[in-house]
């Protein structure tokens, strides 16, 4: 699914140069759980970015399901994000004045796809919110918030889900339902891939990468 080799990221600031990966490589196979761990400044958010196309290297290699992003236009890689990859963050991301199906129907608007409501309910189903569709964010509680965004990441079937912190916010009893719920749909066969700093949240994972400073120090 997910191959890095050599990954470089450095950013400028002014005529300063700060590395922010150096020379990641690690493998994601199709249907896995991965989570990826570290402390703060540690790059781990630099890398889900690379992996969800959101940013690019600065150097190495990038292949998903096969293909070298690296090579990829702006509209090549907005069409992966858009039909590839589900993307749950920390703060749900969600419009505030916008219904919870209208919400989770965003996607396919950017798409274009057909049979958007119906599409939307069953994504909505999937995560037990299907009571809750004509709800704003402001009615729901933070756990029904982020299963919200995690519908909106699925309406479009991802093959890989990436999850920033996707516990964060929330207190203990209701991440533990949502890691039940991640686990659900990685059963199902959704490549999952979450940033935690949280070590009971990984250990609901297949296996932790570890970075530090830039690098992987652990794989496994």
């Amino acid at each position: 699914m997910v191959e890095l080799e050599s990954i470089t990221k450095v950013y400028k600031a002014g005529r300063t140069e700060v590395p922010a990966l150096r020379g990641i490589s690690c493998r994601i196979e199709s249907g896995e759980m991965v989570a990826i761990m570290g402390p703060s400044g540690s790059g781990k958010s630099t890398l889900m970015n690379i992996i969800g196309c959101l940013d690019k290297p600065t150097s190495g290699q990038y292949r998903l399901e096969g293909v070298e992003v690296n090579k990829l236009g702006d509209n090549k890689l907005a069409e992966i994000r858009n039909k590839k990859i589900g993307f749950v963050f920390q703060s749900f991301n969600l419009l505030p004045r916008t219904t919870a199906l209208a919400n989770v129907e965003l996607p396919l608007i950017y798409s274009g796809s057909g049979n958007r409501r119906q599409r939307a309910l069953q994504a909505l189903e999937s995560v037990g919110l299907a009571h809750r569709i004509k709800h704003r964010p402001s009615e729901l509680a933070g756990g029904e918030q982020q299963r919200v965004a995690i519908a909106r990441a699925l309406v479009n079937d991802p093959a890989l889900i990436l999850a920033d912190e996707p516990t964060g916010n929330l207190d203990t009893t209701t991440s533990k339902e949502l890691m039940l719920l991640f686990k659900q749909l990685n059963q199902q066969g959704i490549t999952i891939v979450l940033v935690t700093h949280e070590p009971y949240i990984a250990a609901y994972t297949q296996r932790t990468i570890r970075i530090r400073d830039g690098q992987i120090e652990v794989s496994g």
